[in-house]
This record gives C-alpha cells, structure tokens and sequence, in this order.
C-alpha cells in the first residue's frame, strides 16, 4: 500500500527527484522513444498500401487511448486533491496535451477538418514528444522518474510522437497548400486561449508565462521575463516552427518528384 501512495503521489513524494538529465532520466525516456518510432515504423509500414480505413483505425485507437489517460489524469489528481480545482491546470492548452483535441478530430471528423487535424498531429505530434520527454525540466526536476505524474507523461507525450510518425509513414498527410491556413488558426486559437487561462487562473498554459524549467526559460532569461515580449517570443516560435516544417515538407516532396520524373 505504501509503494502504491507512493507512485501516486499521494500526500506528497517521499523520494527525491532524481532531476531532470539524470540518467534515469534520460533512459527511460529513450525507452519509450525507441519503442514509439519502432510501433510507428512497423504499423506504418504495415499499412502503407492498404486502404484509408485501415490506416485509420491506428489513429483512433492513438485518440482513444490518449483521451482516456488524461481523463485518468484528472480523476488521480481530483481525487489527491479531494476537489475539482486541479481541472483548472488540467485543459488541454500545453502544445502536446492539444493532442487530446486534435487527435480525435484527426480519427473521428471528415472532409477538410480531418485533414487540417492529420496535418496538426504531424506538425506537432513529434516537436510535443522529443519537448515532453527530454525537454520535460519542470516535470523531471519535481517529481521521481518512476511516478504517476512522469510516467502518465511521458506515455502520453510518446502517443503523440507515434501519431505523428504513423501518419507519416502510412501515407496519411494531405498536407494541401489550401488547409495551411485552417493549421496556422488552430495553433493561433490555443495559443489565446492559453494566454486568457494564464491570466484568469493564473498559470502557465503553452509556457506563456515563464520558463518553468524548460528551455523556455533561455528566452524569458533574454528579455528579463517581459511579460509582453516572452509570450510574444513564445508564440513567434511557434509560428516560425510551423512554417519552416511546411517549407522543408514542400521541398522534400518536390524533391522526389523531380527524381521520379527523372527516372
């Protein structure tokens, strides 16, 4: 009974984080990354030729599970808390917990929406997983490495590494020039939706508001943590992410066009 309070966290861990780039750390996050690019690849590969419904059924299984963990997140961390409040610090408005969002839309929805959230996945899927696992510095740096509160997320965050490489290898981008603008509306919605919860609550929704101990924390330290200029930096990132991983899959592809034409 002891070991599993412990896990959980309730009342408080009594063992001491082992801190972020330790290397228990660092090897159990590569665990899980190598088991997510190898479920990826082999799924990926697996259904490459077969039919869009077929492909489909990985990324609703992908929604599914991801869903039910963070819901599972929010009745561990109500019940520790014995009330309702932690859901405040719960929504998901962090660039890797939209996935609870965009990965339903992306298995369940059709038409240009089904698309757009496909496209966000990829965009955002791997970037959420390599920032949650190894950039995870508030997370690893609190808590022990084996407890509820790390494990939950780094499978979560490892979920949205795997869709993101699945659609890709599967064949599941469109990827279409006339939907850059619906991904580009998405990403800006959450990011004001982020910055009124940070506000409101207050707390730190998309590291708008500090660091936290991530990497953030070398833009908020370049501006004296401007409470203008960082979340405007922030956002900028973002954006810049996001375009520059559209100019690179344009060229890629037109790439391999050329060559096949040429052969």
């Amino acid at each position: 009974m002891e070991g599993f309070k412990e896990f959980f966290g309730v009342g408080g861990y009594q063992r001491q984080p082992e801190g972020w780039f330790s290397w228990q750390h660092i090897v159990f996050v590569t665990a899980f990354m190598i088991i997510m690019v190898g479920l990826s690849v082999f799924l990926g590969l697996r259904n490459k030729e077969k039919d869009f419904k077929t492909k489909n059924k990985v990324i609703a299984w992908a929604a599914i599970i991801f869903d039910a963990l963070k819901v599972l997140e929010m009745i561990v961390c109500c019940s520790k808390e014995h009330s309702a409040r932690p859901l405040l610090y719960l929504l998901p408005l962090f660039l890797c917990s939209m996935q609870m969002i965009a990965l339903p839309l992306a298995a369940f929805s059709k038409g240009r929406i089904k698309e757009s959230a496909l496209d966000f996945v990829f965009i955002f899927g791997i970037l959420g997983a390599v920032m949650g696992t190894y950039g995870a510095g508030q997370n690893f740096s609190c808590y022990p490495v084996l407890s509820f509160d790390n494990v939950l997320s780094v499978i979560t965050h490892s979920l949205s590494g795997f869709a993101s490489l699945y659609i890709a290898i599967s064949g599941m981008t469109s990827m279409k020039t006339k939907n850059i603008w619906i991904t580009f509306t998405i990403l800006i919605s959450f990011c004001v939706l982020a910055y009124i919860a940070d506000i409101l609550i207050p707390y730190n929704y998309m590291f708008l508001m500090g660091g936290d101990g991530t990497p953030y924390d070398i833009f908020y330290n370049l501006v004296n943590g401007n409470k203008v200029l960082y979340p405007m930096i922030v956002v900028v990132l973002f954006l810049i992410y996001e375009s520059l991983f559209y100019l690179v899959y344009f060229l890629v592809r037109k790439h391999k066009a050329k060559k096949k034409q040429a052969a």
